[in-house]
């Protein structure tokens, strides 16, 4: 590898080139609107109804995939068994099928003509065409961020670590919790970073479950399309930059307190 000034160089001309440079046209589009155009544009109540069902449904899905990812991470370390390659493979399938698909198969699976839809929906269970199968499309293309990610924690804590708390007189959830969860915090939290940010600018596999209801199933990166399909690309990008700049915020705030969970560990 060459020197460090080259290679920083090349870094940031690569970060300029594919990240920086396209964001930042972003708020220089966002600039042609006065304040209050940008006001209209960002915060009237429809577009403010879909920021909540984006970030909303974003956080519920990110937290459901914190504690089943776990499971299924837990489970494919910890144990052996007929299929456990098959199951590590399937739980990768959300990042290797075409989004549109998955929303395609959701929709006709949770529809009240699909299989689970028709076993559910005379519960008084509705998933398809509302805000709930929003999350349920979240959850599916979220699930691998939180399992990959705590998976090699967890394979490098080893049974050792349990087995020590065992000789000390610790009872299994004294064990988890205290020796075990502590440890991989970290991992977790950057796993519910990753599907959390995955979940908000998600299009493809929740357009088609979702309904697309104004004030009560449209999401946010649909009102940035819709703007687009009209031409008004200030306002599209006007959208756009309030939900890059709370998403980064968010990002910022989970990725603090992952550092400080870190440095009380270590400490």
């Amino acid at each position: 590898m060459p020197g460090f000034g080259l290679t920083l160089g090349l870094t940031v001309f690569w970060l300029s080139l594919v990240v920086l440079i396209p964001l930042s046209t972003i708020f220089v589009k966002t600039a042609v609107l006065g304040f209050d155009q940008f006001l209209e544009a960002a915060f009237n109540p429809r577009v403010m109804a879909a920021y909540r069902l984006s970030f909303g449904a974003a956080a519920a899905a990110a937290g459901v995939n914190a504690m089943f990812g776990l499971l299924i991470a837990w489970v494919l370390v910890r144990y052996d068994f007929f299929g456990k390659r098959l199951i590590s493979a399937m739980v990768d399938l959300p990042f290797a099928l075409p989004t549109a698909v998955a929303g395609i198969a959701l929709t006709a699976l949770y529809a009240n003509t699909g299989w689970v839809g028709a076993l559910i929906e005379p519960l008084g269970v509705k998933v398809a065409y509302r805000p709930l199968g929003v999350i349920v499309a979240l959850i599916f293309i979220g699930l691998p961020f939180i399992v990959r990610s705590v998976e090699p924690v967890l394979a490098d804590l080893g049974r050792d670590v349990e087995e020590a708390a065992s000789a000390l007189g610790a009872n299994r959830w004294q064990t988890f919790s205290r020796v075990i969860l502590p440890a991989i915090t970290p991992a977790l939290l950057t796993g519910f970073a990753l599907a959390f940010a995955r979940g908000v600018g998600e299009y493809g596999s929740v357009i088609f479950i979702a309904g697309n209801m104004p004030f009560e199933s449209e999401i946010a990166p649909l009102m940035i399309v819709s703007e687009l399909e009209q031409y008004d690309y200030p306002a599209a990008t006007a959208i756009a930059a309030v939900m890059l700049v709370v998403s980064f915020g968010l990002l910022l705030v989970i990725n603090l307190v992952q550092i400080w969970t870190r440095k009380r560990i270590e400490a």
